[in-house]
């Protein structure tokens, strides 16, 4: 930090920001040795900002870990302007991004953009949706996620990145259309010239070879961002979300649920593989939009219902992409036959159990917890289902 009182007549310049020396020397050759009102006002704002930053990190350092209070009685915290956006989620709405002042993981505002435009507000969003759920699937084999509108419409994992990316595009390639794409790991050529045959906003990774960042070089809008790493998705941390007069604060949603962890509730126990592909729709569903019904099998969504008003019209809508997914690329039968379907919420009445069925799933997973438990639980056993509780709910609004 510089203080100066040269020539001011008393008042002092406050540098905080050693990218502001150089205007601040600027000033003082203009005026003889001076700073103007208007420059000394513009670094006093400067000055305030930088120690109320350093009061918040303070006040928050007392209250969390000496005071152990996992909700402060005072909520302080610094933000750093990163850039401004061309709009928010319309044109008629500014918008910007700001980091933490010591950010505890790093995620797209660090990622290193090696071409396309700059991101807009719904890129951001989009992109941050994608890469949430990605890093799910750290360290597993080659996984490929797409999201439009902060829902994801197609995950697969594979042998190989190609694989992953062609069965997550089958999932619903109508909706993939001007997605966002994800990887857990790094893109190479054959993959990167895939995707590049249908229109894509963003494309995230930790890493792309030299092939890869030439495919998409033909692609002049697109925007490849690369990561260091994935981030933790099991890290602890605190989420807030604006509301009328206030601000809502939670914990994020790490909650994981191991085979270990489910009860089977049905007279048929679910297969090794049925577990396997229930647990990979369960990961899905903590990232789509309630209520959310996922279908899935081999490590590959079949059917994504998100966001209805009820879960029946959830599971219609999952069951009704798979169908179109089927006419669209020629399968025999919609994914959806003998898959596992993910419910975020309880049943609250068999009729979603019941639209689960009729699409040709074999095995459902669900936190269960429902007045109706019973009821649902004797639906399923009628139709020859598998059913597991996990005992954890994952609504995301």
């Amino acid at each position: 930090m510089v203080r100066s009182a040269a020539k001011n007549h008393g008042f002092v310049t406050i540098l905080t920001d050693a990218a502001d020396y150089s205007a601040f020397l600027a000033e003082l050759d203009e005026t003889g040795g001076a700073s103007t009102l208007a420059f000394r006002r513009k670094m006093a704002a400067k000055a305030y900002a930088a120690t109320a930053a350093y009061d918040a990190a303070i006040s928050q350092w007392f209250a969390t870990v000496d005071q152990q209070e996992h909700f402060p009685p005072v909520l302080a915290a610094a933000h750093t302007r990163v850039t401004t956006l061309r709009y928010g989620e319309n044109p008629h709405q500014d918008a910007a991004l700001y980091v933490p002042r010591n950010p505890a993981v790093t995620g797209l505002p660090q990622a290193t953009q090696i071409q396309g435009k700059e991101l807009s507000y719904n890129n951001y969003n989009d992109a941050n949706a994608a890469l949430e759920l990605i890093a799910e699937f750290g360290g597993a084999k080659p996984t490929v996620v797409i999201v439009k509108h902060a829902n994801p419409c197609g995950v697969a994992t594979a042998d190989t990145l190609l694989d992953a990316w062609k069965a997550a595009l089958e999932c619903d390639s109508v909706s993939a259309f001007g997605g966002i794409v994800a990887t857990n790991v790094p893109l190479d050529g054959p993959t990167a010239n895939a995707i590049c045959e249908i229109f894509t906003e963003v494309v995230v990774a930790p890493g792309a070879d030299h092939s890869a960042k030439a495919a998409f070089e033909r692609k002049k809008n697109l925007r490849l961002l690369l990561v260091d790493s994935l981030p933790d998705p099991d890290r602890k941390g605190l989420v807030t979300v604006p509301i009328a007069g206030g601000l809502l604060v939670q914990d994020r949603d790490s909650g994981k649920v191991a085979k270990a962890d489910l009860k089977v509730v049905t007279k048929r126990a679910p297969t090794e593989q049925e577990l396997e592909d229930a647990l990979f729709a369960w990961t899905v569903a903590k990232h789509v939009k309630s209520n959310a019904i996922v279908y899935a099998k081999d490590g590959v969504t079949a059917g994504i219902g998100a966001g209805q008003m009820n879960r029946r019209d959830s599971s219609r809508i999952a069951a009704a992409k798979a169908l179109e997914a089927a006419e669209t690329h020629g399968f025999t039968e919609a994914r959806t036959h003998g898959s596992a379907v993910a419910s975020d919420a309880f049943f609250p009445f068999a009729d979603g159990l019941m639209a689960a069925v009729e699409a040709g799933a074999t095995c459902v997973i669900q936190p269960g917890g429902s007045m109706r438990d019973d009821e649902v639980i004797k639906a399923a056993d009628e139709a020859g289902l598998a059913m597991v509780f996990t005992g954890m709910r994952h609504f995301r609004h």
